[in-house]
């Protein structure tokens, strides 16, 4: 009787060290599994979408955040600058943003989405030679640009100036408007850099 029990024992004993060691095997194998369907930093600078939320970007202010490595200014444009961005159009290089790059839903005056006009996403690089412009969004001498400067950013390397569309003002270095990267609204507070859609 004894025996039997210590047998018993025994046998309860090697079926929970192997269950316990099988278990661990499982979860071994599949952390790698699932942490891969996670992005990683180095994924994330690679392109993967990033979310953004703008509640707290109120009329007038810009943000920046990295994509790819690059900064992106996501801005709140006060009617004032979206007022003059049909004034603008004889001093640009491309204000139909016909040679530059944006996706279709922003191939606007506002180069925004609809219903999101006074919202600007725009790679914050000149297209130059890769310097990042510095914003000069008040208008005229406010903005330090002289009095009939309409509002924008400005290259401190080579002097390319661009409107509050990022478009390009004529005889710039710069050859193109500001680049508008994919991006999508999730809600009215919070944006998708990087896709146009969700897991897009």
């Amino acid at each position: 009787m004894d025996k039997l029990q210590t047998d018993q024992g025994r046998r309860r004993f090697l079926v929970g060290a192997t269950s316990a060691v099988g278990g661990a095997g499982v979860v071994a194998l599949a952390t790698p599994f699932v942490l891969s369907m996670f992005p990683s930093a180095r994924a994330k600078a690679a392109g993967a979408p990033i979310e953004v939320d703008i509640s707290k970007l109120e009329s007038g202010m810009m943000v920046t955040q990295e994509w790819r490595g690059q900064p992106v200014w996501i801005i709140r444009r006060t009617a004032a600058m979206m007022a003059q961005l049909a004034k603008n159009g004889h001093l640009l290089s491309d204000p139909d943003s016909d040679k530059s790059e944006q996706p279709e839903s922003c191939k606007n005056i506002a180069r925004a989405q609809k219903g999101h006009d006074e919202v600007l996403v725009v790679v914050g690089i000149c297209t130059h030679l890769g310097c990042s412009p510095t914003e000069k969004m008040k208008s005229g001498d406010d903005g330090g640009m002289g009095a009939d400067w309409p509002g924008g950013f400005l290259c401190p390397c080579h002097g390319s100036k661009y409107d509050m569309s990022g478009r390009v003002f004529k005889s710039m270095p710069a050859p193109l408007n500001l680049r508008v990267p994919p991006y999508a609204f999730l809600s009215d507070v919070r944006l998708l850099v990087g896709a146009e859609k969700k897991g897009g």
